[in-house]
């Protein structure tokens, strides 16, 4: 894999104190960035003394470009606690991520750049809590399609301001040309270059097509994310060796080759921190919300997937020699959950791309081989790790499947497991819709009974549509967690209309969802990026 260049912004806090304010006014506060800015700002990984600062840099002709950064209490930069200076050039796409320090747990940060005489607008951004922390509130989103639509889940998750983070669970980009699978020609949103991205130029292109669209400047400048790939950031249903849709007989050259293009292109245009001691591309990690949760990110494509099998090939679904994480991954896995546990943390979150929750009974074939359905042992290690540790607050966040889902956890849903009681249950599952993404399910005039037929064949199913583009908020406490799901009015159109769906709780030591009357009320939030 080749490793992109770590020289860049290495500066935090007092390291670069002796460098020079970058001065501003109100009114250039409130810009939204000038034409050396054009991909906005972002930010990402937070822990409760850092975050990772993003932006490029537009400099047609150049071959360096010198990029300052100021980071500040209040939405004026007056109250300056860190600033620093770094190089970016062709090397990197032009690409700039800080990794800034010395920062205090639980606050909020404003920040800028500056390049040649520009200024980048004004992003908002915040460290994790250490302690104290009674409630934490998440965005949730998967599945960014440009052809099939506007961004509009982004923008309404920009104007909800108390916001902790933004968790992106996959496929923030797609590789395919216009018109396999989505077609943007009527709403001028036409993909970047039109044709499969096999290349690290076409998907840095692809990348740079994505941070240009407004609605998602909108929400990068005013919440940190946290993500993770998919598949589609790399070709459709991607496993460790190679995937469906990468093909060498149609001139698309070697899997790792482009592998490593998609990979680096990921890394330079996404605010993540990267792991610099890995050779293979490391993006599993953990994010410790004080006492409260621990949000542990898994990747269940590139680290240690074994290709996928037909749905019907049972014996290999069943396989424990099959994995769905690789030996080191779930591990790693385990490590973490019974740290969690031993530290007393009061819910343990995983965030992951494919549906987790069993959809067959054991001996029959796949609902979806691609998810964790096609790899039950795997599935059924995580599950004993859960009883045996004896987590009682543990939920899994998913995305994917361009569709809303709710579920309980149990092992055997359709032997030990009550339905009415969720006696039985080791956790729930949340699946969230896309963002644009089109889905069938229930759709058309048989739609709902499509839907009421998936209930009634899976007990532990609580809800799912597919109908719908759109979000989820997570809220949590010490006594409760409970996910609401958001509707878009559409996405052919640039409109803020947007409804309340559903929403589904579980008290914390009970793993059983209810469905709740109304989504759990904001919270006071600190002042937005202008």
């Amino acid at each position: 894999m080749r490793r992109i260049p770590r020289r860049l912004f290495l500066a935090t806090g007092a390291a670069a104190a002796a460098l020079p304010l970058i001065r501003t006014t109100r009114s250039e506060a409130a810009q939204a960035g000038d034409a050396g800015f054009r991909h906005g700002v972002a930010s990402g990984d937070p822990l409760a003394d850092r975050v990772m600062l993003w932006t490029r840099v537009t400099a047609p002709g150049a071959s360096t470009a010198t990029v300052r950064w100021v980071v500040a209490r209040d939405s004026k930069l007056a109250q300056v606690v860190a600033r620093g200076e770094g190089q970016t050039g062709a090397w990197r796409d032009f690409t700039v991520k800080v990794d800034v320090g010395g920062l205090r747990p639980g606050t909020t940060y404003y920040y800028r750049f500056e390049s040649g005489g520009s200024r980048s607008a004004i992003g908002r951004t915040r460290t994790l809590p250490a302690t104290g922390v009674g409630r934490l509130r998440f965005g949730v989103v998967s599945c960014s399609n440009y052809p099939f639509g506007y961004f509009n889940a982004y923008a309404a998750l920009a104007r909800r301001t108390d916001l902790d983070a933004v968790l992106h669970l996959g496929d923030y980009i797609y590789e395919y040309p216009n018109a396999q699978f989505g077609d943007g020609t009527a709403i001028g949103r036409i993909p970047e270059p039109n044709k499969e991205i096999v290349a690290l130029a076409d998907y840095r292109a692809r990348h740079a097509q994505y941070k240009a669209d407004p609605d998602s400047q909108a929400v990068h400048r005013q919440h940190p994310f946290i993500v993770v790939w998919d598949d589609h950031e790399l070709a459709n249903n991607t496993w460790s060796g190679g995937a469906q849709n990468h093909n060498p007989e149609k001139g698309e050259g070697d899997w790792f080759a482009r592998r490593n293009a998609a990979v680096q292109a990921f890394f330079e245009w996404m605010p993540i921190r990267e792991d610099a001691a890995a050779l293979s591309p490391l993006i599993y990690r953990t994010l410790r919300f004080g006492d409260l949760a621990d949000l542990v990110m898994l990747d269940t494509r590139l680290v240690g997937r074994d290709q996928q099998v037909l749905r019907d090939d049972v014996a290999a679904i069943e396989s424990p020699d099959r994995s769905l994480l690789g030996r080191a991954q779930e591990g790693w896995l385990g490590g973490e959950l019974a740290e969690s546990k031993r530290a007393g943390t009061r819910w343990q979150l995983v965030g992951q791309q494919v549906m987790f929750a069993p959809q067959t009974e054991p001996g029959k074939p796949s609902f979806n081989a691609d998810s964790w359905d096609g790899y039950r042992a795997t599935r059924d290690r995580v599950l004993d790790m859960v009883s045996q540790l004896k987590i009682d607050s543990f939920a899994v966040l998913t995305g994917d499947v361009h569709s809303s889902w709710v579920y309980d956890l149990p092992r055997r849903p359709y032997g030990a497991y009550d339905p009415a009681t969720g006696q039985g249950s080791l956790g729930v599952e949340f699946t969230v819709t896309s963002v644009t993404s089109h889905s069938t399910l229930g759709s058309g005039p048989d739609g709902e009974k499509q839907l009421a037929g998936l209930r009634e064949r899976m007990p532990h199913l609580h809800y799912v549509d597919g109908r719908y583009r759109g979000y989820g908020v997570l809220d949590l406490t010490r006594e409760r967690l409970q996910m609401d799901y958001f509707a878009m009015k559409t996405v052919l159109d640039r409109t803020p209309d947007e409804r309340f769906v559903k929403g589904f709780a579980a008290p914390a030591g009970r793993m059983h969802l209810t469905e709740q009357a109304s989504p759990a009320p904001a919270q006071a939030a600190p002042d937005p990026a202008p």
